[in-house]
């Protein structure tokens, strides 16, 4: 997540209070869900040197893949002659841009040359704000093409936000062929956190507070808010937010058994994250632990989620298909371009 200039902050009025009687367990009204390898700064020689990149469309929407060439494309997708590695399709997060993964693409590039490496360039910096469901519809259509072309399966990095949309992607994709996802400093349990990025975004809120804005329909589309989840508001959370408690399995919705299904197609879910990301709050949230209500942060096993296998964490963890990666002194925007990251957490699962 880089830091996000002053013009792209949202914009917001104070909120109106919430009834009390509107804070339920479960709504009268459900909404229900909404429908739905590697990298080097210089490539080796007959290296593809531009990956298949999802462009954006009007004003940052309808995306569609544009490689240079139909050639390009199938030497991303299948590698270089004497290449054998997945390709690497990669989600970046919040106030992001493809540019900010060179390093990362490089790592890759390096370490297994040849390598097809798609950084998704759609709802970049400011458009990063948008729904999450509206962001998730925008990848699924980038991704699809390239998995149509990726026969062996393809290889899932989220970053940041962009690990919640991996997720969502793999829940709402029946027929996906990613192999393993890779969760990089994602708030996978949620937010939070008094940070300075908070500050950035919201600065007539604290986190005491900012559930006033959030649990409306005015913050529900505001990206962050879709995974803002307060431990002194349960109920509002369950009730309002239309994203991770939706995701999670939390709030009762028709398509769950599907989307648990379709998640577990996966072959390994990767965590990674660490205690001075400083951003991510708790840290933990990235390894799926939170808070409970007095804000004591609870570790992944003793997670309703996990217990009751809402959404596949406890069945992946059954088979031996979750790994971690608890990595200290790394900040959060250090993530994607920290050498010692990619070798000892990411570059394993590339195969």
């Amino acid at each position: 997540m880089a830091r996000p200039p002053a013009s792209l902050r949202p914009r917001v009025g104070p909120p109106a209070s919430r009834p009390a009687h509107a804070h339920r367990h479960r709504p009268a009204r459900d909404r229900g869900p909404h429908p739905g390898g590697r990298v080097g700064s210089t490539p080796a020689p007959g290296t593809p040197r531009c990956p298949c990149v999802a462009r954006r469309g009007a004003r940052g929407r309808g995306p569609w893949c544009r490689p240079s060439s139909p050639l390009l494309l199938l030497l991303l997708l299948l590698g270089v002659p004497g290449g054998s590695y997945r390709p690497v399709v990669i989600v970046h997060g919040l106030f992001d841009s493809p540019s900010d993964f060179q390093p990362l693409r490089a790592f890759i590039n390096e370490s297994h040359p040849g390598t097809g490496v798609a950084v998704l360039d759609l709802f970049d910096r400011g458009a990063s704000l948008r729904p999450l469901w509206v962001q998730v519809e925008g990848f699924r259509r980038a991704l699809a093409p390239i998995m149509a072309n990726a026969a062996d399966a393809v290889h899932l990095l989220g970053y940041s936000q962009g690990g919640l949309i991996c997720r969502a992607l793999l829940a709402t994709m029946p027929d996906h062929n990613v192999h393993s996802f890779i969760s990089l400093a994602a708030p996978q349990m949620g937010q939070y956190g008094d940070t300075d990025y908070l500050k950035w975004l919201f600065p007539r809120h604290m986190k005491s507070n900012l559930y006033r804005l959030c649990y409306t329909p005015l913050g529900q589309g505001i990206s962050i808010c879709n995974y803002w989840n307060d431990p002194h508001h349960r109920e509002l959370y369950l009730n309002s937010s239309d994203f991770l408690a939706i995701l999670n399995d939390e709030r009762l919705h028709p398509n769950a058994s599907d989307w648990k299904r379709n998640l577990l197609r996966i072959r390994s879910l990767v965590l990674i994250g660490g205690p001075d990301d400083g951003v991510i709050t708790p840290w933990q949230s990235s390894l799926f632990g939170f808070y409970d209500a007095n804000e004591t942060v609870r570790e992944m096993r003793a997670q309703a989620v996990y217990r009751q296998d809402t959404f596949g964490l406890k069945t992946l963890e059954g088979r031996g298909a979750l790994g971690g990666c608890t990595v200290p002194g790394v900040g959060h925007t250090a993530w994607h371009s920290h050498r010692p990251v990619y070798e000892r957490c990411i570059r394993p699962w590339l195969t």
